[in-house]
């Protein structure tokens, strides 16, 4: 697919609703912090080119960031109401990492995907538990492999169907107590000792009095062109940006 057609499926796909939206809240006059960077080859910049503008659309205010020194200030922290990062592996201080775990217990959301959160900062056990799972693996890198939707009632994934992704099958420890959307099941192609086990790709839990969202999916910018992973993120991002203006969701389903 060249350039510009590939930017044309992305327009429409961005911009494209579904009446299942409407029962999530608006990003409008949301204050939405956007951080990326980290390890290159997931393309943090180039994916977070790709949402912009759809969050600008939307009425959300948002200030980006190439770097963490932001999650310090905790005067800033305070006043967001959302926080969107991509930040595979790299490091955080103990400064920033305790301004970002407080915002998020005290209201602020966080949404992310793919190695972004899922794989962010190894040796910080405590943000792992807020974001609800840590990568480990995923067996036969790029690899052809199906989404299936578990949870057909949420709004987040409410009138989607299965589909397939050509991306990164996360292999993940996944904490019990989050409420699933959608798992993969895994091949024994490349281990054959995970044959026929069953991953969760989707799930929403809460930190605090935060709102987490996660998918391990979109590995490259590009992995936005499949519809149904771009509008699951696009539902969960809404989803998660409501800590401070909605009651804290219940769910009784930890196990998957």
């Amino acid at each position: 697919m060249n350039l510009i057609l590939r930017n044309i499926v992305l327009f429409s796909l961005l911009f494209s609703s579904t009446s299942f939206s409407q029962e999530l809240p608006s990003l409008k006059d949301r204050k939405v912090m956007v951080v990326y960077g980290g390890w290159p080859d997931h393309e943090p910049k180039q994916c977070v080119d790709v949402l912009l503008p759809w969050l600008e659309a939307e009425g959300a205010k948002v200030d980006v960031y190439d770097n963490l020194e932001k999650y310090a200030d905790k005067d800033y922290m305070s006043q967001v109401d959302l926080i969107i990062q991509t930040f595979t592996m790299s490091n955080i201080t103990r400064q920033q990492e305790s301004g970002l775990l407080e915002a998020i217990k005290n209201g602020a959301g966080i949404a992310g995907w793919h190695g972004g959160i899922g794989d962010a900062f190894r040796q910080n056990t405590e943000f792992q538990f807020m974001v609800g799972g840590q990568w480990v693996a995923h067996p036969g890198g790029v690899i052809d492999y199906e989404v299936n939707i578990t949870n057909k009632k949420d709004a987040v994934t409410k009138g989607l169907s299965d589909f397939k992704m050509h991306s990164e099958q996360y292999y993940m420890h996944v904490d019990p107590n989050v409420k699933v959307m959608a798992t993969t099941t895994f091949s024994g192609d490349h281990a054959d000792w995970i044959d026929e086990c069953v991953m969760p790709v989707v799930w929403k839990k809460t930190y605090g009095k935060g709102r987490v969202f996660y998918s391990s999916l979109v590995h490259v910018a590009s992995d936005f062109e499949v519809h149904e992973a771009l509008e699951i993120l696009k539902r969960g991002i809404r989803w998660s940006s409501a800590s401070k203006y909605e009651p804290k969701e219940k769910w009784v389903e930890p196990v998957y």
